[in-house]
């Protein structure tokens, strides 16, 4: 069995260093490993920088492939990542998380199947400001019953080639994760117990901006492939809000104070990419 690990890219020179280098520490990993990573429209030196993890992938016994594209977006880079990848399973990498070492071969296990399959591991959000609001926030956030009981799959989700054939290129979509974990019944998405690091978004303005663009690009996935919605978790409140908020009422106050946030026209980006850094 082979692997092939994508990585887009995005003037992503101050994360990517830490990506690879947790990537390439992982644990034995059954049969071929392929890295790709895909620098798309970089003013940085991103390319550059991946292809110096080079001589680490080769002492692994690896392939690492860098893509440099003129062209920037990450529906595009996920397409020629994937034209260029050669595993039966695939695993899709945000360029700022960082993997534990087990993530990547449970993931690879778990799909060695003929089955349609996507698996992630568990994640790890990760807080580096003060920000109060923001801390409070994911404090309650973690509560949600997608985030307890579900695959979420944000920074790092997988499948095997014969759960990618559902699709053919990736359509032009705002939320890619939403998109390809709603192509598998709940049935068919694992999650593996390694976990890998986040990064939360802080500070007030650009949580509201960047959750008001997740908000955005779910809605967009109930239009365009109302099909897909029969394969959303349950959102089964085996704790109920009200009994969440009285356990931590300040977190409470925060997360509905972003939500409230979101749905007033304040803080609008005309970028449907705005990024959380």
């Amino acid at each position: 069995m082979k692997t092939s690990v994508l990585i887009p890219a995005h003037n992503e020179a101050a994360y990517l260093p830490a990506c690879l280098s947790a990537l390439l520490a992982s644990e034995a990993v059954a049969g071929d490993v392929q890295v790709v990573v895909v620098a798309n429209g970089c003013t940085d030196n991103t390319a550059e920088i991946a292809r110096g993890f080079a001589p680490q992938a080769v002492a692994r016994g690896w392939q690492l492939k860098v893509l440099d594209l003129a062209q920037g977006g990450k529906l595009n880079a996920w397409n020629k990542g994937e034209a260029a990848a050669v595993g039966e399973v695939l695993i899709y990498l945000d360029a700022d998380v960082v993997v534990s070492p087990q993530v990547i071969p449970q993931i690879a296990q778990v799909l060695d199947v003929d089955a349609p399959r996507y698996a992630s591991g568990r994640p790890n959000v990760t807080l580096s400001g003060d920000d109060a609001l923001t801390r409070h926030y994911t404090r309650f956030w973690l509560t949600t019953p997608f985030m307890v009981h579900g695959v979420p799959g944000f920074g790092v989700f997988a499948m095997n080639r014969a759960g990618r054939a559902r699709w053919d290129d990736w359509p032009d979509i705002i939320s890619d994760d939403t998109y390809a974990r709603l192509n598998f019944a709940p049935a068919e998405r694992l999650s593996v117990p390694a976990g890998y690091d986040w990064p939360m978004i802080e500070g007030f303005t650009r949580l509201v901006q960047v959750r008001r663009r997740q908000d955005i690009g779910v809605a967009e996935i109930e239009e365009q492939y109302p099909e897909l919605m029969v394969n959303d978790d349950t959102h089964d409140q085996t704790v109920p809000v009200w009994k969440r908020a009285l356990w931590d009422p300040v977190a409470f106050v925060a997360f509905v104070a972003v939500r409230i946030a979101i749905r007033l026209p304040i803080l609008r980006s005309g970028n449907r990419w705005v990024r959380g850094r």
